[in-house]
C-alpha cells in the first residue's frame, strides 16, 4: 500500500516537475561593474542568464563572465530596441526581465517560480518596485506607486519602440505579481547626471522626430512645475532630502530635454 502510495505520489512530482516553465533573465548593461555581480545572483534561479551589453568599457564584462551566462555585446540605439534584441534571443519562452539596478528578493523569486509551475494566468505581469535613493526608501515623491513589466511571455510581448520610458505591449492579457522589486536607482552622482542627460538627449530626439518646438514655456514654466509637482503634490518634501533630490532632478531632465532639443532643431547637436 506505502509502495503504491509512493508511485502516486511520483508521478504527481513528476507531471509537476514537467510542468514548470523554463525561465530566460535578461540584464541590460553598460558600465554596471558595481551592480552586475548582485544582480546576476538575484536571478541565478532562472535556466539561463542573458547580458545584453552596449560595450561597457568598465569591468562590467569580466565580472560577468565569472558567472554561467550568456553576453551579447550590441551598439545601443534605444532602450526598446536593446530589450527587444535580447527577447528575440532568449532560449526559453517565460523571460524576467531586470535592470542591472534592481534586485529579486526571495520572496519575489518564490512568487514568479509559483507562477511558472502552474498554467500562468496571463502573458505579461506587472511588478510594483521598492525604490531606494542615497541610501533611503522613497515612499513618496511620485514613486509611492511606481511598476514595470518584468515577466513576460516572449511570444506574445516586446518592446513598443519608445526611445525612453519604453513599455512592453501584448495583445494577451496582463496581470501583477504581489512581492515588490528592489530598486537601488543610484550608483553616484555622476553616473546619475550620466543617466538623466541620456534620458534627455532621446526624449529630445524623441520630439524632434514629430517636429516639436522650443517654447519660453516649455523651457523655463514646465521645468518649474515638475519641480513643484513632485516635492510638493507628491509629497516628495516628506522623503527629505532624497526628496528633494528627485524633485531638482525631474526639473533638471526637462531643462535639459528642451535645450537638447532646441540644439537639434538649430542644427548643432
Amino acid at each position: 500500500m506505502n509502495t503504491y502510495k509512493n508511485h502516486i505520489f511520483a508521478i504527481a512530482m513528476g507531471n509537476k516537475t514537467q510542468a514548470m516553465q523554463k525561465l530566460s533573465a535578461i540584464i541590460p548593461t553598460y558600465n554596471e561593474e558595481i551592480n552586475i555581480e548582485a544582480a546576476i545572483r538575484s536571478v541565478s534561479f532562472a535556466d539561463e542568464i542573458i547580458i545584453i551589453d552596449s560595450f561597457s568599457t568598465d569591468h562590467t564584462i569580466a565580472i560577468a563572465e565569472k558567472y554561467e551566462v550568456r553576453i551579447l555585446q550590441r551598439v545601443f540605439d534605444d532602450f526598446s530596441s536593446q530589450k527587444n534584441y535580447a527577447i528575440e534571443n532568449a532560449t526559453h519562452k517565460w523571460i524576467v526581465l531586470l535592470d542591472a539596478d534592481e534586485r529579486i528578493g526571495a520572496d519575489l523569486k518564490n512568487e514568479i517560480q509559483t507562477v511558472l509551475s502552474a498554467k500562468p494566468k496571463a502573458s505579461a505581469y506587472w511588478v510594483y518596485r521598492r525604490n531606494y535613493l542615497l541610501g533611503r526608501e522613497i515612499k513618496y515623491s511620485g514613486w509611492q506607486n511606481d511598476k514595470v513589466i518584468r515577466l513576460i511571455e516572449r511570444d506574445f510581448c516586446k518592446y513598443n519602440g519608445k526611445l525612453v520610458h519604453e513599455e512592453i505591449t501584448t495583445s494577451k492579457k496582463i496581470s501583477y505579481l504581489k512581492t515588490k522589486l528592489e530598486h537601488h536607482t543610484y550608483k553616484d552622482f555622476d553616473n546619475f547626471i550620466n543617466k538623466k542627460n541620456k534620458v534627455a538627449q532621446l526624449q529630445a530626439q524623441m520630439l524632434a522626430a514629430k517636429n516639436k518646438k522650443v517654447t519660453p514655456y516649455l523651457l523655463f514654466a514646465k521645468p518649474a512645475y515638475r519641480f513643484v509637482n513632485h516635492y510638493f503634490f507628491k509629497r516628495g518634501f516628506l522623503d527629505g532630502f532624497p526628496g528633494f533630490f528627485i524633485a531638482s532632478f525631474y526639473a533638471y531632465t526637462i531643462f535639459t530635454r528642451y535645450i537638447k532639443l532646441w540644439l537639434i532643431n538649430k542644427g548643432l547637436k
